[in-house]
């Protein structure tokens, strides 16, 4: 069986979509389709039958899928486990998945130091999401996912990266920025609060401020960090924000140590098992963790 094969039905179970399996295939919808004629022949079932959203896999199909990837995993393996990567020479997009806030973090520098690292090479930067990132992964769309430790998928294999503290952030002529912040001054100030999903009140900050009997007022709520400082710098409005990026704002903000202690979190850095012994990722989860201790 040729071998493209098992890779369209490896992507056509993960997407039960023709036409979105033939998008991150690069092939026309009527080539895939030929494709999946082909693999019901092979298999001698539908494999892949209509659905109220797309495609429902059969119990066949649903039986293939664990196999096709440990043997498309095993495969690739083998193939890039005997060849060499030199950075400086190397034409490869590295595609990696992460929060914003870890983006900034950790991919942003990596990036700027890229056309030193590996000139040739290109960085796509993705969001994270949990229900894709996986199969993403699994079919080397992405090379590397970046999140905390306890939202890493068990599928994959991981690296802690660096643990992650609070501070504030507000506009350097902010009065509270004269003077160490105090648990009054921090409650009676109005405060910006990043919601991942957007439109959330209630965070970190409330949680550790709700055992200690008080409570403070979130005026905005954002999905996005890199929206904080903008908000900030003409207001009186403060932020808490992990520390690294409070840190890279010092120029622009005021930065600040919290008046109460905040659970802080750590990153880490997750690969599928196809990629393990891939010389190119093995040089990338390199760059990330040399990034990272920087």
């Amino acid at each position: 069986m040729d071998l493209n094969l098992l890779v369209a039905l490896d992507v056509l179970l993960a997407e039960c979509h023709v036409t979105r399996a033939a998008a991150r295939l690069g092939l026309s919808q009527p080539a895939l389709s030929a494709q999946l004629r082909q693999l019901r022949e092979a298999f001698g079932d539908p494999l892949l039958v209509p659905g109220p959203k797309g495609m429902t896999p059969t119990s066949r199909a649903l039986a293939l899928r664990a196999p096709l990837r440990e043997l498309l995993a095993g495969f690739h393996g083998l193939v890039s486990a005997g060849q060499a990567f030199d950075p400086l020479t190397a034409q490869r997009v590295f595609r990696i998945a992460a929060s914003d806030a870890i983006h900034n973090t950790i991919t942003i520098p990596l990036a700027a130091r890229l056309a030193t690292l590996a000139p040739h090479c290109q960085l796509a930067l993705h969001r994270s999401d949990l229900q894709t990132v996986p199969e993403l992964l699994g079919s080397g769309e992405l090379d590397l996912v970046l999140m905390p430790p306890q939202s890493m998928p068990d599928a994959l294999r991981s690296r802690k990266l660096y643990d992650e503290t609070f501070l504030c952030v507000m506009r350097r002529q902010h009065p509270a920025a004269r003077r160490p912040l105090d648990l009054d001054s921090f409650c009676a100030l109005s405060h910006v609060l990043v919601s991942p999903t957007g439109g959330g009140f209630i965070g970190a900050v409330d949680e550790a401020l709700r055992a200690l009997g008080r409570s403070r007022r979130v005026q905005i709520s954002v999905n996005s960090f890199l929206l904080v400082p903008r908000l900030i710098e003409d207001s009186d409005l403060i932020a808490t924000v992990p520390a690294r990026m409070a840190q890279h704002w010092a120029g622009q903000l005021a930065v600040v140590s919290a008046p109460i202690e905040i659970p802080g979190f750590s990153v880490a850095m997750g690969w599928h098992s196809r990629a393990h012994a891939d010389p190119a990722q093995l040089w990338l989860r390199d760059a990330i963790r040399q990034t990272a201790i920087a």
